[in-house]
């Protein structure tokens, strides 16, 4: 799940692989083959030249637009998509929140609604264990190494030294808190670390959603949505053993929509800290 199986690499870029070396190979020879370079081929496309340059070199994962205009730019035949399909992932990922990943570790600005969990990126250690121990089948000793550390590397995204830094929104069902994961000391831990993450990190707005909401934005469950730096939207839903990567303008329109309205739902970023702070003085 988003907040519970998933994470990413340790860096705001995936680690190089051979897979992604592969692809950026593959598009630079196809991008030789017509005469351009990479400042000619940034003319044509809604990417910079060092996005191209990262992608070559593999440091970059190229978004599902990247592909499709090189496949149409460049007439690569569809050879592009194909070695687009193989590219490899980091451990700890569940599988279908892997590509969902490569999106969040490049956002610009990146929404995450939660009814089930606490954020992964707002997790802390012994929540982490506590989380994947709570759904069957239970994880090896070496299973557990890698989500746990998978979803911690990833609140290295949170930091406000990135440039340029992440705008975070996150709204959390009060119930998620309510639950006690893992005991009452892991959950005075993570109250502790989400009051810090708050005061700490002005890119980051936490709202709560009260037990009591009549109306609610959010019955379809949990959503959330990624701005690329070249200010596309992305979109992903996730449920029980699945996720789904939601590119289509409509559909991100009317998640954008939901989003909205939720955030004028939630308690407000004031209301949510000073409820923390009374949730983890009751412990």
């Amino acid at each position: 799940m988003a907040g519970g199986t998933s994470g990413t690499a340790s860096g705001s870029e995936p680690e190089v692989s051979d897979s992604l070396r592969t692809f950026g190979e593959v598009f630079k020879a196809f991008r030789k083959r017509a005469d351009l370079t990479q400042e000619g081929y940034a003319e044509l496309v809604p990417y910079s030249v060092q996005t191209i340059a990262k992608i070559e070199q593999g440091r970059r994962y190229p978004q599902p637009d990247f592909v499709g205009r090189a496949e149409e730019i460049l007439d690569a035949f569809g050879a592009l998509r194909g070695a687009a399909r193989h590219l490899s992932r980091q451990p700890g990922l569940a599988n279908w929140f892997r590509h969902w990943a490569r999106f969040e570790a490049e956002a610009v600005s990146l929404y995450t609604y939660e009814c089930r969990v606490v954020p992964g990126l707002l997790q802390t250690e012994a929540y982490a264990r506590a989380v994947s121990f709570s759904v069957p089948p239970l994880p090896d000793e070496e299973q557990l190494a890698e989500r746990v550390a998978a979803r911690l590397a990833r609140q290295h995204l949170l930091a406000t030294t990135r440039k340029p830094p992440t705008a975070f929104s996150f709204i959390v069902e009060q119930a998620v808190l309510e639950r006690h994961t893992g005991g009452a000391e892991v959950t005075r831990e993570l109250f502790d670390h989400l009051v810090d993450v708050v005061e700490r990190h002005w890119n980051v707005e936490f709202q709560l959603m009260p037990l009591r909401q009549p109306v609610h934005a959010g019955m379809d469950g949990p959503l959330q949505l990624a701005e690329t730096p070249e200010r596309r939207w992305y979109g992903y839903s996730e449920g029980q053993k699945n996720g789904r990567l939601i590119t289509d303008l409509k559909e991100i329109s009317v998640l954008q929509q939901r989003y909205a309205k939720m955030r004028s739902q939630a308690l407000t970023p004031e209301d949510s800290l000073g409820l923390l702070k009374r949730m983890r003085g009751a412990l």
